[in-house]
């Protein structure tokens, strides 16, 4: 008879080569579960384990919530419920109910991030070595703005973006992902206005009126200047930070493993031509103590 301590530990899966679209990330999911089940056939638990790994690397929550029942739960793996933890809380920060109950149970994550929610290599690469402070960058132009951009917004943001040392073309891009300039956008979090700004980031960057629209793009390009400082120009480390929050980035040393953030991350990036970095005022702030973690060499071994 099978003993609990007999059951294999699943070994993660190596990194994906190249693009990975959301189909097929739905696709690992659903082979996932009929090797969990054995719904056409035999079941295979560590096959399974390894396809739900796959998928929450990419922020797919229910294969992150999947694999970590499997894991807390002995279901054809052997057992971890340090692993589990990181996985139930991914899954309960997006909004997950089921996991948002397990995460309650089995409390704070200890750690660094398992591999299964470590960004995947297709992530934009971090810089390894900090930027001088606002360099400009003349060989590589900022793209036009978005062509649905209001030309009132696009003028107010050519006047005002340079007093953050920010490009306007990234603050339309991130008014474009957030609200698409619509100044009276509310979000089912009660991000509010051009830039989308949560009650305790506009309280933070002194924002009033969140539904202002001139309070609201300079409280965004506030945050957005601060971010790009604590992150020291790294773009996609700051949007993730505005979408997911600056403590997400630093806990999962990277992009977190949230669907809504990554797609994010890549429109805006899009948006700006591929562009991976950004001038930075190091006065603004003191680099994120992660940062040494996230550009570490081998950081993920």
């Amino acid at each position: 008879m099978l003993r609990l301590e007999d059951l294999p530990r699943y070994t993660p899966p190596p990194q994906e080569q190249g693009a990975v679209v959301p189909e097929q990330v739905l696709r690992w999911r659903t082979e996932a579960i009929a090797l969990e089940h054995g719904e056409h056939g035999a079941r295979d638990p560590e096959r399974a384990a390894q396809l739900y790994c796959r998928a929450a690397r990419f922020g797919d929550a229910e294969s992150q919530f999947n694999l970590a029942w499997m894991l807390t739960h002995s279901r054809g793996i052997l057992r971890d419920e340090a692993q589990a933890a990181h996985l139930f809380a991914a899954a309960a920060e997006q909004g997950l109910t089921q996991a948002q109950n397990m995460a309650a149970r089995l409390g704070e994550p200890l750690g660094p991030p398992p591999p299964c929610l470590r960004p995947p290599d297709g992530d934009p690469p971090v810089a390894q070595a900090p930027k001088p402070a606002a360099r400009p960058t003349p060989e590589r132009p900022w793209p036009a703005p978005p062509p649905n951009a209001p030309e009132v917004i696009v003028r107010f943001v050519n006047l005002v973006a340079p007093e953050y040392r920010l490009a306007p073309a990234l603050v339309l891009a991130v008014a474009a992902a957030e609200s698409n300039f619509n100044p009276n956008a509310v979000s089912p979090k009660n991000a509010q206005g051009l830039m989308q700004l949560i009650p305790e980031t506009a309280r933070r960057f002194g924002v009033r009126q969140a539904q202002d629209p001139t309070q609201n793009l300079r409280g965004g390009m506030a945050y957005l200047r601060w971010l790009l400082a604590y992150y020291e120009g790294d773009l996609a480390l700051a949007l993730a930070a505005y979408n997911a929050g600056e403590g997400a980035v630093n806990r999962y040393r990277g992009i977190p493993p949230y669907a809504e953030t990554r797609a994010y991350v890549s429109k805006i990036l899009a948006l700006l031509g591929g562009r991976r970095d950004h001038p930075f005022d190091a006065t603004v702030t003191e680099p994120s103590p992660a940062l040494a973690l996230i550009r570490g060499p081998g950081r993920w071994r």
